[in-house]
């Protein structure tokens, strides 16, 4: 049968550091115009009410800035996710921060809470923190922590209110109550630029990292069919896209925290694209463009779109 894509325009960009994420959708519809695509008239799309206001509120969580936005957002784009799929749409989400993936994987959970969920995380940075560990307080570092319920309470540096602990732990049970992952069923590609609490995490849990010079050295083909093996008894699998994954000096800066010796826009297309090809992808999600930072013009949004097209492309193909 054929899927039928929705996307889910989520312009939020409360839980990164930096403003600016929440015009990436805007800068990928710039870049489809610019390339002489239809893209954007092509499918059916939903927008998702965004509290992008709430950055210039006082903030009373320093460890998880703007957290009880981040779950009212979380919760949003779950309830959206869940409805999207009910309906038998494959949602491709189009994102501000990467916060809210820990809502499209709550989506995702709440409607196959008995099926096994696998996460391909491509990104720059791992995003394994708790505000317990965050060195910053930006949740956009904390989506993986949440799903897994790790609050990694052995490398704790920050003291932690009542308040800030209390959504933590409603952020967590978003969706479906506890975990929506297990750490076998995650890996990632590309991670290069993280802090200790998340190595010593991701050394002891043995969280596979496929990063550049591996993909590079020993195949690109190879390290997705050892990342599909790995999550070979996964009934589903979600890609998230975080844009600094991609190389900022061969790219663009044009994300809000641009790390350099990524891979290119072609090499994340082959991966998705294999992964796609194993029949499990239930939702894609890109993320993390930030035009205001893009000292190339439009360059990293049309480098993401070109991305998004083709991966779109391998998506509705037919599959049994």
């Amino acid at each position: 049968m054929d899927r039928v894509i929705k996307l889910i325009k989520n312009r939020s960009d409360i839980g990164g550091g930096t403003r600016g994420s929440d015009l990436g959708v805007d800068a990928l519809e710039v870049a489809a115009i610019n390339h002489g695509s239809e893209y954007f008239n092509q499918f059916t799309f939903e927008d998702v009410k965004t509290h992008n206001e709430t950055i210039y509120d006082k903030n009373r969580n320093t460890f998880a800035k703007r957290i009880e936005f981040v779950l009212e957002q979380c919760t949003r784009v779950s309830y959206t996710i869940k409805r999207t799929l009910e309906a038998h749409f494959l949602p491709i989400v189009l994102s501000g921060d990467h916060s809210s993936a820990l809502g499209t994987i709550s989506g995702i959970k709440a409607v196959y809470p008995d099926k096994t969920l696998g996460v391909i995380w491509i990104d720059a940075h791992a995003d394994l923190h708790s505000p317990y560990t965050s060195p910053s307080g930006n949740i956009h570092g904390m989506p993986l922590a949440a799903a897994l319920g790790f609050d990694n309470l052995k490398c704790q540096i920050n003291e932690v209110i009542p308040e800030t602990q209390q959504h933590w732990e409603e952020i967590k049970n978003i969706g479906v109550e506890g975990p929506k992952l297990e750490h076998e069923h995650l890996i990632y590609f590309g991670v290069r630029d993280t802090e200790e609490a998340e190595d010593i995490q991701i050394a002891e849990l043995g969280i596979k990292n496929f990063r550049v010079e591996e993909v590079r050295f020993k195949g690109l083909e190879n390290c997705v069919e050892r990342a599909l093996a790995q999550l070979i008894h996964c009934d589903m699998i979600y890609v998230s896209f975080d844009v600094d994954s991609l190389d900022c000096d061969l790219i663009s800066n044009g994300t809000g925290t641009p790390v350099s010796k990524g891979f290119d826009q072609y090499e994340v297309i082959a991966i998705i694209n294999q992964i796609i090809a194993s029949g499990k992808v239930v939702c894609v999600e890109i993320c993390e463009i930030n035009p205001l930072l893009d000292t190339k013009g439009n360059k990293m949004a049309e480098a993401a779109f070109e991305v998004l097209e083709q991966i779109t492309s391998a998506l509705i193909l037919p599959f049994e």
